[in-house]
């Protein structure tokens, strides 16, 4: 009984028991049951000569806590069931009887019979981190029967936006976006009546990523134009944040985590018939540099086992992906220690000549250019790209993984941000004017054919 209480506890579980049950029994069902109400129904009349019946449970209605014990036939073929009790002519009898064992086989509510809680719509700005965030929720709300994605605002039940802290300019998009997603909201009637709107009900407005990690509740307290506020660590809460909206609570989660990866969903992916597919590999930010807010809305950095990459590369390439862009707020300072034991802080951790960083490894495990090295053999005909990476972490080791690897693109976005060693100190980005060149060289001598890009930030 109790590997049931998963499924009961689901807020819009359904399930079928087939009880076999032999003499007087009697089954409680009292403990399994959610703080939600549910209803007793049962798909013929119980008698005593019946050795199996098949009942459904579900939510909202009649009972909250039932008790089944022996099932005295009365004429027409009816059966005696009270919650609790029965008759008090045989209550007696009820007290001494010996309980046997119940069978109970579950099964699943078949699939046709599953209805769909409504259409969704998406919208993502910012780098590539947040659209592969993107697929993941879809991912999540898929399994909670958000299944059918639309491409227009007006014919969606749940809107999702997806955004960004990074830059002003994506923010002030975001605001006017939820502007008009608030008018289809308090419009929704009229919207309906002229045909402009084909949702069944007003939508659901949810803000996710990094500016609804930096705004937290001020977003919710905007006109009241949002739902749901979800930060990036938490999107797994996604389906119990929009029930609470459904009571009248609050629908907000902000809260960092220090360990979530989304390591085993895989992900829907937005453009299905593409070529190329990102691939998150670790999230979050430890160098702190003084004008960047990604560590306090991303987080710590942590990075997924390297089998849960392969094995989602792998499905990918099952898919007819061909090139994959791995991805990360420091995507070469990727370090899987989740198989590592009796291993000394931060031992061997080789940082770029002349480069030193703001926070220390604690546990080294499988680094970089061991995961390249790794899927580049196991994948021999598929194209790898990645960003973005710090110049801190290439190690010569990793160079000569790139330049060694036929199926490992020759490009390497290389961040700067200024050209002034005193501002790089301001900055705390950890290296000089000439450590940073002196490395440029270094990947032009070690890889010839490589291409460079970079990031530098200018005063307007």
């Amino acid at each position: 009984m109790a590997s049931l209480a998963p499924l009961m506890n689901q807020p819009h579980a359904a399930f079928r028991a087939n009880l076999s049950l032999q003499r007087c029994r009697r089954l409680s069902l009292c403990s399994l049951l959610p703080p939600s109400s549910f209803s007793f129904s049962c798909s013929r009349p119980f008698s005593s000569s019946a050795t199996s019946r098949i009942f459904t449970v579900a939510p909202n209605l009649l009972f909250r806590c039932f008790v089944l014990s022996r099932f005295y036939p009365v004429s027409g073929g009816e059966s005696i069931f009270k919650a609790g009790n029965l008759r008090s002519s045989h209550h007696q009898l009820v007290r001494h009887a010996t309980a046997t064992a119940a069978e109970i086989q579950v099964d699943q509510v078949p699939t046709s019979e599953k209805t769909s809680k409504g259409r969704v719509y998406h919208e993502t700005y910012g780098c590539q981190m947040n659209i592969n965030d993107m697929e993941i929720v879809l991912s999540i709300m898929k399994n909670a029967g958000y299944e059918e994605i639309v491409s227009d605002p007006e014919n969606a039940e749940l809107i999702f936006i997806n955004t960004c802290a990074i830059r002003d300019n994506a923010e002030q998009k975001v605001w006017q976006r939820l502007n008009y997603f608030w008018f289809l909201k308090r419009e929704w009637k009229s919207n309906v009546a002229t045909g402009r709107s084909q949702s069944k009900h007003p939508p659901k407005i949810v803000v996710l990523g990094c500016m609804a990690e930096r705004l937290k509740d001020k977003i919710l307290d905007a006109d009241k134009m949002v739902d749901v506020v979800c930060g990036p660590d938490a999107y797994r809460d996604l389906p119990r944040l929009l029930e609470a909206v459904d009571y009248g609570q609050k629908g907000i989660n902000t809260l960092l985590s220090l360990e979530e990866t989304y390591a085993d969903i895989s992900p829907v992916r937005i453009a299905s018939n593409s070529v190329t597919a990102f691939v998150s590999i670790m999230r979050g930010c430890d160098n702190m540099c003084s004008f960047c807010i990604v560590p306090f809305t991303r987080g710590r950095e942590r990075s997924r086992p390297v089998e849960s990459i392969i094995r989602e590369v792998g499905e990918l390439w099952q898919q007819g992906v061909k090139e994959v862009m791995l991805l990360g707020q420091n995507v070469n300072s990727y370090n899987d220690a989740s198989g590592v034991q009796d291993v000394v802080p931060g031992s061997n951790w080789q940082l770029s000549e002349g480069f030193s960083s703001m926070c220390k490894v604690k546990t080294m495990g499988l680094r970089f250019s061991d995961l390249l090295d790794q899927l580049s053999t196991e994948f021999p005909e598929m194209r790898f790209r990645y960003t973005s990476p710090h110049p801190k972490d290439f190690p010569d080791d990793l160079l000569f993984i790139m330049r060694e690897r036929y199926n490992i693109c020759k490009s390497i976005h290389l961040p700067a941000q200024t050209g002034s060693t005193s501002v790089l100190e301001r900055m705390r980005r950890g290296y000089t004017r000439e450590a940073y060149l002196d490395l440029v060289h270094k990947i032009r001598d070690i890889i010839p054919d490589v291409g460079i890009s970079s990031d530098f930030i200018c005063d307007p």
